[in-house]
């Protein structure tokens, strides 16, 4: 670690500290926002869909996913994705065959492109879909990636 990414570091751990025992920024205010816990509990699209406000999604040639066709590492594969859908609020990764079914959700910003690329582990060869909320649908799009090494063992 560089000295100048140590300073950094403890200095906001200080000022963190400081505004806490000033009473201006409460504990639960300093830890990342609250996360629906719930929503990465389940094991099925309809739970999920329960957990992240109901409805059911509709397929959508609107949503573009840019993953690998194989990729060689389960550990660290690059997926990409966009929505053309107006109005698009958030953006959920989901990886069928992991323990986990939900991998990651994303917030978009009102007038931001939605676009984001991330990295996700996969257990095995499956179906990747990309899960976009867009006022109050719920669309879908899938791709499968084919695994050589699993990277959730």
């Amino acid at each position: 670690m560089t000295l100048a990414r140590r300073r950094f570091l403890g200095n906001t751990a200080a000022w963190v500290t400081a505004l806490v025992a000033a009473g201006w920024l409460s504990p639960r205010q300093a830890r990342a926002a609250e996360w629906n816990k719930a929503a990465f509990e389940v094991t099925t699209l309809e739970e999920l869909l329960s957990a992240l406000g109901g409805g059911t999604a509709i397929d959508s040639d609107a949503i573009t996913i840019d993953a690998p066709d194989v990729a060689e590492n389960g550990a660290v594969v690059q997926i990409g994705v966009a929505s053309a859908e107006p109005d698009t609020e958030s953006i959920a990764l989901l990886v069928e065959k992991n323990p986990t079914l939900l991998a990651a959700t994303f917030t978009i910003p009102r007038d931001t492109l939605p676009e984001l690329q991330t990295r996700v582990k996969m257990a095995e060869t499956c179906n990747v879909y990309a899960l976009v909320k867009a006022g109050d649908r719920h669309l879908i799009a899938a791709r499968k990636v084919e695994v050589i090494l699993g990277g959730c063992g």
